[in-house]
C-alpha cells in the first residue's frame, strides 16, 4: 500500500490519500471471512422458530420479516454470504443445530448456564417474560402466583413454560391448585387461544407482548409487570469456534455502522439493546 501512494503521490498528492483512502476501506470491508465452508456455499444456514413477531414471522404475502431476520441477514452481509433461514419447531432447534442442519440459531434463545453445556453463544439481544391477558383483566392476574386454578398456553420449549411448570410446585407447597398448562407447537397458536378465549392468560416475552398490543390494542394487555429479564444468542456448535469469531465480528460490525439499533428501533424493541 505504501509503495502505490509513493508512487501515485510523484504525480497527483490527493489521488495518492484517496487511493489509501480507498484501499483501507475495501480491507475493512473485507476483513471479516467466514469459514471456508460457509464462503463456499455463499451462505449461513440459520435455525429459526418462524411465528414469534416482533422478530421472526412471516406477512400474509408468506415473506419471512422480523428484527432478527433483519439482523441475520445484515450479519450475513457482513460476512459476504446470504442468510437462508431454516424453520424448526423452537422445542427441536438446539437438537437440529447438533445434527448438523443448519450452521447457527438465531432464534431469541436464551443465553443460559445449562444450554452452555452444549452449545455455545454470541448474545445480541435483552428480553423478559410477560403474562398477556384479555382487555379488562377479568381474573385480575398481576403474576404467576395469580395463575392457581386457570389455564395458561405457552409454546412448547419455552422459558415462560419452565416458569409456570416452577410455579406450579410452589403453588402445590401452598395447597393451592396449580396452573393448568396449555402447550401449543407455535407462539403464534398460544396467542390465538388467548384471543378466542380458550385460556386465561397467554406467557411469552416482552417482545411478542408488545406487538400483538400494537395489533389490536383494544383487546389485551399486560397481566402485571414483565419479569425474569434474560439474555438472547446466537448459538453455535462448540467445534464450530471459528463461525463463532467471524459472527461476533460481524454483530460488531453492524452495530458500528448503526445497522443495529436501526433495526431495533424500526421495530419498537430499542430498549433490549446490549
Amino acid at each position: 500500500m505504501r509503495a502505490i501512494s509513493a508512487v501515485l503521490s510523484r504525480f497527483r498528492p490527493g489521488l495518492a490519500l484517496l487511493s489509501v483512502t480507498l484501499l483501507c476501506a475495501t480491507a475493512q470491508a473485507q476483513s471479516i471471512e467466514p469459514p471456508a465452508a460457509i464462503a463456499a456455499a455463499k451462505k449461513i444456514t440459520i435455525c429459526a422458530d418462524i411465528g414469534s413477531p416482533p422478530l421472526s414471522f412471516y406477512k400474509d404475502d408468506g415473506t419471512l420479516t422480523g428484527a432478527e431476520v433483519e439482523l441475520g441477514d445484515a450479519i450475513a452481509g457482513k460476512l459476504g454470504v446470504k442468510a437462508a433461514w431454516k424453520p424448526v419447531q423452537f422445542d427441536g432447534i438446539i437438537p437440529a443445530l447438533l445434527a448438523n442442519q443448519c450452521d447457527v440459531i438465531m432464534s431469541e434463545l436464551y443465553d443460559k448456564p445449562k444450554r452452555r453445556e452444549v452449545v455455545d453463544f454470541v448474545d445480541y439481544l435483552a428480553s423478559s417474560q410477560s403474562l398477556v391477558v384479555l382487555k379488562g383483566n377479568a381474573n385480575h392476574i398481576k403474576g404467576l402466583d395469580d395463575l392457581a386454578g386457570r389455564k395458561v398456553a405457552v409454546e412448547n420449549g419455552t422459558t415462560i413454560q419452565s416458569l409456570v411448570d416452577d410455579e406450579n410446585k410452589k403453588l402445590a407447597g401452598q395447597g393451592k391448585p396449580p396452573a393448568q398448562v396449555v402447550v401449543f407447537p407455535k407462539d403464534t397458536d398460544a396467542f390465538q387461544a388467548l384471543r378466542i378465549g380458550q385460556v386465561d392468560a397467554y406467557g411469552t416475552t416482552i417482545k411478542t407482548a408488545g406487538y400483538y398490543f400494537k395489533q389490536a390494542p383494544d383487546l389485551f394487555e399486560l397481566g402485571g409487570e414483565p419479569f425474569a429479564q434474560a439474555i438472547i444468542g446466537a448459538a453455535f456448535r462448540k467445534s464450530d469456534t471459528e463461525l463463532q469469531k467471524a459472527f461476533a465480528a460481524a454483530l460488531e460490525a453492524v452495530r458500528k455502522d448503526g445497522t443495529y439499533k436501526k433495526i431495533l428501533e424500526n421495530w419498537g424493541i430499542e430498549r433490549d439493546a446490549l
